[in-house]
C-alpha cells in the first residue's frame, strides 16, 4: 500500500526521516517543498531518508502565492494517484487533493497556523497533549479522527544529550535567523539585536544561509554553548538537547509553554528586556545543574498511529 510523504519545511525532514526509515515502502513517494533548506537535506538525505520517487512543489507564499498553491494542487494530484495514505506536516493542499478514498493524516504543533488549518481537508489529525485548543478552533472544528501524541515533535527525531560540564571562553553560540517571509512571521518575527552578540563567539545558521550538509544543523547545536534564534523549531529542539535558547520571538505555541512548564532552558524575549538577556547568559553557566525531564516514548506513538 502506497504512501506519500510531504516535506514542507526541513524540519519536516527531520521529523518524518526516522518514520521513514521503519514503514516507507519502495513505491512511496516523496512531495518535497521548492525551498534552499528542503532541496539541500534531500539532496543529503542518503543515511537519513529513503530515496523514493520525488515530485517538487512551489511554496505558496508571496507574491503570486495563489498561482503557486494553483501549480502546487495540480502536481501533488497527479503525484497522489494510487496513494492509499498521505503524511502531511502541517501542509494542506495535498489533502485536499488526495484520493477519496485514502487515508490523509495531518501532523500538526502550530495552533495558529489557521490558513493551513482551514484548507486542511484530513481524515485523521496528529496534536500533542499540549496543543492550546483554544488557539485553534478552526482545526479543532473539523470533522476527523484525533489523535494526541505525548511529546514534542523534536522528541521524535532527537535523542537525550549529554551537555559538557564546562563553558568555551568565550561562549560559542549559534544564531538563527528567519527571512520573515512565513504566512505567520510578520506577526511574531523581532529582530535580533546586534548588541546582544557582543562578547560571544557567533556561528551563524541563518535561513537559506546554512552551509555543509543541512543534516549536521542538529549535532552543531548540540556543540554549541547557547543558541539565538527567531525561530521557535530551532529553539525548542536546542533546549530539548539541554542547550540554553533565547528565543526572540512573540509567538505563541503550546510546546514552548510545555518547555517552559518542564524546566527547559528556554529563555523567551518578546521585546529587547535586558533581563532576559542577563538570565540566559547566566543559564549558559548552570548548564551542568540542569535535570531534564525524562524523554517521552512519542515516536513510538506516531509510528503506531501511522501503522494502524
Amino acid at each position: 500500500m502506497a504512501s506519500a510523504w510531504v516535506i514542507d519545511h526541513p524540519a519536516h525532514a527531520r521529523l518524518l526521516a526516522p518514520i521513514m526509515r521503519e514503514v516507507s515502502q519502495t513505491d512511496d513517494v516523496i512531495i518535497a517543498c521548492e525551498r534552499a533548506e528542503v532541496v539541500a537535506m534531500l539532496e543529503n538525505g542518503d543515511g537519513h531518508l529513503p530515496r523514493r520517487k520525488t515530485y517538487w512543489v512551489p511554496r505558496p507564499v508571496g507574491k503570486g502565492k495563489w498561482r503557486k498553491a494553483w501549480k502546487r494542487s495540480r502536481i501533488s494530484k497527479k503525484a497522489l494517484k494510487g496513494i492509499q495514505t498521505l503524511i502531511s506536516v502541517g501542509a494542506p493542499i495535498e489533502t485536499r487533493v488526495a484520493p477519496r478514498k485514502s487515508r490523509r493524516i495531518y501532523i500538526t504543533d502550530t495552533e495558529i497556523n489557521h490558513l493551513a488549518h482551514k484548507l486542511a481537508h484530513p481524515t485523521e489529525i496528529i496534536i500533542p497533549t499540549h496543543f492550546d485548543t483554544q488557539l485553534a478552533k478552526p482545526l479543532m472544528r473539523k470533522r476527523a479522527i484525533f489523535h494526541k501524541i505525548d511529546g514534542l515533535h523534536g522528541h521524535i527525531h532527537l535523542h537525550p544529550h549529554i551537555r559538557p560540564k564546562t563553558v568555551s571562553n568565550p561562549p560559542k553560540v549559534m544564531v538563527r535567523r528567519l527571512l520573515g517571509d512565513g504566512i505567520h512571521d510578520s506577526d511574531e518575527i523581532l529582530q535580533i539585536p546586534e548588541n546582544w552578540l557582543e562578547g560571544l563567539s557567533i556561528f551563524t545558521a541563518d535561513e537559506n544561509e546554512v552551509t555543509g550538509n543541512p543534516w549536521n544543523l542538529i549535532q552543531n547545536v548540540a556543540n554549541m554553548d547557547g543558541v539565538i534564534t527567531q525561530s521557535v523549531t530551532l529553539a525548542s529542539e536546542a533546549v530539548l538537547l539541554g542547550v540554553p535558547t533565547l528565543l526572540i520571538s512573540k509567538a505563541k505555541r503550546g510546546f514552548l509553554d510545555r518547555l517552559k512548564s518542564d524546566g527547559y532552558p528556554l529563555f523567551v524575549a518578546k521585546e529587547k528586556d535586558e533581563s532576559i538577556l542577563a538570565q540566559w547568559l547566566a543559564g549558559i553557566h548552570l548548564t551542568s545543574e540542569l535535570e531534564l525531564p525524562d524523554w517521552p516514548n512519542t515516536r513510538s506513538e506516531l509510528l503506531e498511529i501511522i501503522k494502524h
